[in-house]
């Protein structure tokens, strides 16, 4: 279960926010504009089960993201979910995988610190014996042209 964030964890001023997360419900979020840059040349990788939850996670996915690694496996992949980013781009998510098919965006990840990091996410069904087993998703550094872009565009979906 994802519990609320806590303001002892949180770096600098914040706003709180409440989201619905996909399969668990509401979930209090606090979140700064504290940016943690992506570092050239890493790649996050994680997997999930068929309901989303992380089963594994490298070590550049738990440096970027501020929790342990232990906090990670387990949970929702909507640990991260900032609010920034609109339902519309989870849910093309969503039904692209169900149709078993590859989906690519920009995301706007939060960390546990309430600060956050864009990726160029790719998330791909893992399909064994025709069914569905899990997700794995490949996040790399965006351009600042793309998240730029998403800036401009990304609030006119909500």
């Amino acid at each position: 279960m994802i519990k609320d964030m806590v303001p002892e964890d949180i770096v600098g001023d914040y706003r709180q926010a409440m989201l619905d997360l996909y399969g668990i419900g509401p979930r209090r979020i606090l979140y700064t504009e504290m940016e943690t840059p992506y570092p050239d040349g890493r790649l996050i990788v994680s997997r999930t089960d068929p309901e989303g939850r992380i089963t594994h996670c490298n070590q550049s996915f738990v440096d970027m993201s501020g929790y342990a690694k232990e906090e990670l496996i387990g949970v929702p992949h909507s640990i991260l979910k900032h609010p920034d980013i609109p339902p519309t781009v989870y849910k093309d998510l969503w039904d692209t995988l169900k149709r078993g098919d590859k989906w690519q965006g920009f995301i706007k990840n939060l960390r546990k610190d309430g600060g956050y990091y864009w990726v160029k996410a790719t998330v791909l069904p893992n399909i064994r014996n025709g069914k569905v087993i899990g997700y794995t998703s490949v996040r790399r550094k965006a351009s600042h042209k793309k998240i730029k872009e998403c800036i401009g565009q990304y609030p006119s979906l909500f």
